[in-house]
């Protein structure tokens, strides 16, 4: 069942399609922090394993089409969702599989077209590109690409503020309702561009200086599907999910021989 209504005493549901990350910083583990630290209750399926630490990526196994949807078609006809977040999906197999099980879904989706990883490494065929293109982007409330992964999908090079609009109108291009345009790796402050095509929300904060930030960009799009289950609307949740991320950003720590991941219990730990 597509449980779309919170119920009294409940804490709002999301699921979380995406790859594990054994070294706890992105992915399926980030995710479930995330969507605990803000309140909500988070289920899972798992598209990829991968073997991942401080220092990168050393490989990821993708899993079979058939137990990605009995894991979804699990979690969505006993229990419910009110909020959906699909990330690493690696394959054009399990793009297209993912896209048809969110269609028979009413609830929002936010879409984190992982392409690459912090490390550079890449988490997705190649011939996956055109998949998430056609088959899951006209399926997203709301997308959250960062500069690399726009141009993966769009060609478009962003080099400043007003190339951002050209991406989220390439990006819009393809169907979502919103295109969130996530310029973190832009120099001067942390700005992103949320945008439907008519109304322009700037979403600025400090630059934190700190080279621990594993797990960003998961924990940017959780932290919005979080806020989408709870009935924000999208413009509010986007904002609710920079203020968050950008906390776990700063109080991001080392882990391991290379970077660390961002803190997704900051909040706990300030009290």
């Amino acid at each position: 069942m597509d449980d779309v209504n919170p119920r009294p005493g409940r804490p709002p549901l999301v699921l979380t399609v995406a790859g594990s990350d054994s070294g706890g910083g992105a992915g399926i583990q980030a995710d479930l922090k995330t969507m605990l630290a803000l309140g909500t209750h988070g289920m899972s399926v798992i598209a990829a394993v991968t073997a991942q630490n401080s220092l990168g990526v050393q490989g990821y196994w993708e899993l079979p089409v058939e137990a990605v949807r009995a894991q979804y078609r699990s979690v969505v006809d006993d229990i419910g969702v009110q909020a959906v977040k699909t990330g690493m999906l690696a394959s054009a197999a399990l793009v297209e599989t993912v896209a048809e099980l969110l269609s028979g879904t009413q609830a929002p989706v936010v879409v984190d077209p992982v392409g690459v990883s912090k490390h550079g490494d890449s988490l997705l065929a190649g011939d996956a590109v055109d998949s998430v293109r056609s088959a899951l982007l006209p399926l997203a409330t709301v997308v959250t690409p960062n500069l690399d992964e726009v141009a993966q999908l769009t060609g478009v090079q962003v080099t400043g503020e007003d190339s951002m609009r050209e991406a989220a109108a390439a990006m819009l291009a393809y169907g979502p309702r919103w295109a969130l345009i996530k310029g973190g790796h832009l120099p001067g402050e942390a700005v992103d561009l949320l945008t439907d095509g008519t109304r322009e929300h700037w979403l600025r904060a400090p630059r934190r200086e700190n080279r621990h930030t594993h797990g960003t960009g998961c924990t940017l799009a959780s932290a919005l599907a979080a806020s989408l289950a709870k009935g924000l609307d999208v413009p509010t949740a986007a904002r609710a999910a920079k203020e968050y991320t950008t906390g776990a950003i700063e109080a991001g720590f080392p882990l391991g021989s290379g970077l660390g991941p961002v803190h997704h219990g900051w909040r706990l730990a300030e009290r």
